[in-house]
């Protein structure tokens, strides 16, 4: 055989296993988002609310009315994540997606209206003005921006889950399991970070 005919067939040996490399590389990930993906949401929608509340409570910054509203998206999302994984819900992302996808749209809206004047006047006539802006870092980090990007990361944890194939038995759900602990912690955890925070300020 000639040298070019030897490297053309060593050339086609590689791709499989490039593809076999590639194809197990997904699975794994895939892997990930069916096994954690609900968690890490629980503890994004966790983060979001306790921190909305220390805000609030601790700082001393009362929110206005676009604040409220995205409030009013993101609490039940924590209640509904945890049933979800209480429940083993396969539809969890239902439920949870036309949530945090209107909470994103409000926050984008709410980031936009504090950051440029391309947008009508906001709702906000009474009490506290919706631009507003408690936070500035680096010049485009502040309240509304947080909220925005926690809720695309639940929307996109919910959307990945929903898309990778769910391994789980059918075993009945149980509020004791590895999977039930793990979300309570993770409430517990996030509560008691904050509590103890506001305490110390």
């Amino acid at each position: 055989m000639s040298v070019p005919d030897a490297q053309s067939s060593s050339g086609i040996a590689a791709a499989p296993e490039e593809q076999i490399h590639i194809t197990e590389d997904e699975d794994r990930l895939s892997a990930f988002f069916a096994t954690y993906g609900r968690h890490l949401a629980l503890l994004q929608a966790t983060v979001a609310t306790c921190g909305s509340l220390f805000m609030s409570e601790a700082l001393g910054w009362p929110p206005c009315v676009l604040c409220w509203y995205q409030r009013i998206l993101m609490y039940p999302l924590v209640f509904l994540i945890l049933i979800g994984i209480l429940r083993r819900d396969r539809g969890l992302h239902l439920y949870v997606l036309p949530l945090s996808l209107f909470g994103a749209s409000i926050s984008l809206y709410h980031y936009l209206l504090v950051k440029t004047d391309w947008l009508p006047p906001p709702p906000c006539i009474d009490g506290i003005p919706c631009t507003v802006d408690y936070l500035d870092i680096l010049g485009f980090i502040n309240v509304p921006f947080m909220a925005l990007t926690a809720f695309l990361i639940i929307s996109f944890l919910m959307g990945a889950t929903a898309v990778s194939p769910d391994d789980r038995t059918d075993e009945a759900p149980s509020l004791r399991d590895r999977q039930a602990l793990a979300a309570y912690a993770i409430i517990v955890l996030v509560a008691a970070a904050f509590i103890g925070w506001g305490a110390i300020i």
